[in-house]
């Protein structure tokens, strides 16, 4: 027999709008939570067609080779100039090879941008290793300012042990630039002395 006194139907509601305020809160955080950490696991298992993030080191040098394509965008609200100054390489399995991009602000006030990046097709991402590169940097151009931003990559030889990647032969790196409103990006500009914002007098 139970000693437990019923609830009563204000009790009984009272618990049911705990347990839904608890789980809104926990949706909420989740949701928050999403889009860093799916980003975080595609550039580390290369889902979606995102790079992965590597070391330099030894590795074995196969003389498959790939060609590799470099494509540049920026978002229509950001006045840049953005392009690769190779369209392609050729390269071996497990080659290191260094590229640039330029960007260049053609608006008459200075600009943080930043960007994001994707290789296709996506079957290559967990193959496609940067070493370094600008992506998810705020970077700050003053009027007219020119900057050339390196890359360096290397397909994995890994690649080559799996037959079901032998119709891979050229893989496409892309980059978007987008303006970077962080609060980062506000400290960069309130840096930027009064003759370069074209406040000056």
């Amino acid at each position: 027999m139970s000693n437990k006194t019923p609830l009563t139907p204000t009790q009984k509601n009272a618990r049911i709008a705990r347990r839904l305020v608890l789980l809104t809160g926990g949706m909420v955080g989740a949701a928050f939570a999403a889009a860093p950490l799916y980003d975080m696991f595609c550039r580390t298992t290369g889902f979606g067609g995102k790079p992965l993030v590597a070391q330099s080191g030894d590795r074995p040098l196969l003389d498959r080779t790939v060609n590799v394509r470099f494509d540049a965008n920026t978002d229509s609200a950001l006045p840049w100039r953005f392009e690769p100054l190779q369209r392609e390489v050729k390269v071996q399995l497990g080659e290191e090879r260094l590229v640039h991009y330029r960007v260049t602000n053609v608006s008459q006030r200075p600009l943080v941008g930043t960007s994001t990046y994707n290789v296709t097709p996506e079957s290559a991402g967990p193959w496609f290793n940067k070493l370094q590169c600008f992506c998810f940097t705020e970077q700050l151009l003053l009027p007219g300012q020119s900057v050339d931003m390196p890359v360096i990559f290397f397909v994995d030889p890994e690649m080559d042990k799996d037959r079901r990647y032998d119709n891979i032969r050229t893989v496409t790196l892309s980059y978007t630039f987008f303006e970077a409103k962080t609060e980062r990006a506000r400290t960069l500009l309130g840096g930027v002395p009064a003759a370069d914002t074209g406040k000056g007098g």
